[in-house]
């Protein structure tokens, strides 16, 4: 047979016509990099945002550290009212600075809280605590009382707590 004749065979049949196909190249690679420079300024300022929001929340994280000592203290503490006025004075000390809160003893340092935090602080002992020898039995309701104030108080102004 001749190559006339054999390629009229392989039209013919199923197999000449497979034999023909021609394979489908692969598309071009889609490249990732944004076309325009609008995508590449909205990218830098979600990254300087996100960047900033981080920072902020590092910043927040610690200097809200002593809020974490001191609501640790408080769980080690138990009902000593001695020991939960001295971790409220110290988480005072921090949020309010030394010299508005180191003076503050007896109904004044009561007041003091109950100003400044939730206002649920009407327990004598903790007035009195300071001044007892050994531990000082205290309300229940003093813990929970101390816990709010530690996690509720609000900071000065242009503290970064």
């Amino acid at each position: 047979m001749s190559d006339e004749a054999s390629s009229a065979v392989d039209n013919d049949s199923l197999v000449g016509l497979i034999n023909q196909l021609v394979e489908v190249p692969d598309p071009a690679q889609v490249s990732m990099v944004p076309q325009t420079a609008g995508w590449l300024v909205i990218l830098g300022i979600v990254l300087a945002v996100a960047v900033w929001r981080g920072c902020r929340m590092w910043r927040h994280y610690r200097a809200n550290a002593y809020r974490r000592a001191a609501l640790k203290a408080l769980s080690q503490a138990g009902d000593d009212a001695a020991a939960v006025s001295g971790i409220l004075k110290r988480a005072a000390m921090v949020a309010y600075g030394r010299r508005r809160v180191a003076g503050l003893s007896g109904q004044a340092w009561v007041t003091f809280l109950a100003e400044t935090g939730s206002g649920q602080f009407e327990d004598t002992a903790l007035a009195s605590a300071g001044y007892q020898r050994g531990p000082v039995a205290a309300d229940p309701q003093l813990l929970i009382a101390a816990r709010t104030w530690v996690t509720s108080h609000k900071a000065p102004e242009g503290a970064d707590v």
